[in-house]
């Protein structure tokens, strides 16, 4: 039986930019980071000499990302869609997702659309993208 999701892992290609929007951005604190090698990595990667730093990060409700940052084994940066099969995003509930999007629009980061409000007036909803290209759904509950 499943207790929980324990955390969502994202590969990264630039872990410097990656930290600073997941921490200066969004608020997230590093919990735990690793350069992690060696037979235990490798079997469950299903690698062999894999050289990868990870970074565990945590929201103020314990919700936790993993930055994987892979010296071996990199692969060429993706265009992600949201259509996509499989994962396509996150979803943040957030305070004020207008002044977020101010903030991050004068900073540089994309997004897909202005904030809009849901149809049911429940919450007002905006993507942008952290520099690895994973979307980032920011949700304001209005009601």
């Amino acid at each position: 039986m499943i207790l929980n999701i324990r955390h969502t892992g994202i590969v990264v290609d630039n872990l410097d930019a990656s930290l600073d929007f997941y921490i200066n951005k969004l608020g997230f604190v590093v919990s735990k980071q690793m350069d992690e090698h060696g037979e235990f990595i490798d079997r469950i990667l299903g690698f062999s000499n894999t050289n990868v730093t990870t970074v565990k990060m945590t929201i103020n409700d314990g919700s936790m990302v993993e930055l994987l940052d892979f010296k071996s084994h990199k692969i060429k940066k993706m265009v992600k869609q949201l259509n996509d099969i499989g994962p396509t995003h996150i979803a943040f509930t957030v305070d004020d997702v207008d002044e977020m999007h101010s903030q991050f629009i004068s900073q540089g980061i994309e997004f897909i659309s202005n904030p809009q409000v849901s149809p049911d007036g429940y919450a007002k909803v905006a993507f942008c993208k952290a520099p690895e290209g994973t979307y980032i759904e920011l949700v304001e509950l209005l009601k």
